[in-house]
Formats: C-alpha cells, structure tokens, sequence
C-alpha cells in the first residue's frame, strides 16, 4: 500500500492550532490549488484542501505561516468518519502534513523569522520540518502562480 500526498498551494487563512487534552499540538488550515488545466470553458478551477499538522510542526505554522503564504505539504491522505449531534455519519477528508515548506517571503517584515538552521523533526514520522526565509531564497525565482 502506498498513501503519498505532494501539494503546492496558498493558505486560506491563518493556521488555528488548538491542544489535545494529553497537551499536543495540532493546527489545521486551508489551502488553495489551482489544477494544472483549464476547464472547458477555459478557465482554471481551485481545489480548497485541509491540512492537519501536529506536535512541533504545528507550532512551527502556527508561529511561521500566515494566510496568502505559498508552502508545499508533504503527506498523507486521511478520511476521518464520526458521528453528527444530528445523529448522521459525516466524512471528510484531509492531508495529515509530515513535512511544510514556505516557498514565498512574508509579505510583512515584523513576521518572525526564525533562524538560518531552523529545523523541526516530527519524533513519530522523523520527517523533517523545514523554514525557508527570506535568507535562503534566491533573488530570481518567482511565483508560478502570480499570473493566474
């Protein structure tokens, strides 16, 4: 079986991180990604995906990335199934994050950077948790999506 799940999209809106009763963290958001082709009509339609990330990695966005921000998820695809107060079975599905990566620059300069070797390992998945500033992200390269 293999579950993998590469996205590259701008967050919605701000992270919400909240803690599990056992004190963990865990921050969910939103973000928007354009398909790769237009539709009949020509236009280009917007798939809006949740993200949940946990632990460090969860404060990490908390703290890091803010609504507009470009990042790439990297991780799984989960349905979660439960009970409604109206007694209905809902579904949903989202991507359980094991590695963030910004991929743009804060719009405001008081955004907390954090420092050159900043690095957060998930203790569970052991991936990596990346922070890329503005002091490691060559002069050159522009938004793929800034045109759409």
């Amino acid at each position: 079986m293999f579950n993998k799940v590469i996205l590259v999209g701008r967050l919605c809106t701000d992270p919400k991180m909240k803690y599990t009763p056992s004190g963990v963290a865990v921050a969910n958001f939103r973000i928007a990604v354009d398909r790769p082709f237009a539709n009949v009509n020509g236009e280009r339609e917007t798939d809006f995906i949740d993200i949940v990330v946990w632990r460090q990695s969860a404060e990490f966005v908390n703290t890091y990335v803010t609504k507009g921000r470009l990042v790439l998820v990297d991780g799984r695809l989960q349905v979660r199934q439960w009970q409604g107060t109206d007694g209905q079975t809902r579904r949903t599905a989202e991507v359980v994050a094991d590695t963030i990566r910004t991929l743009d620059r804060p719009k405001q300069d008081d955004t907390p950077k954090p420092p050159a070797d900043y690095v957060i390992a998930d203790p569970i998945m052991d991936s990596p948790i990346e922070a890329i500033g503005d002091y490691d992200m060559p002069d050159d390269i522009t938004d793929p999506f800034a045109d759409q």
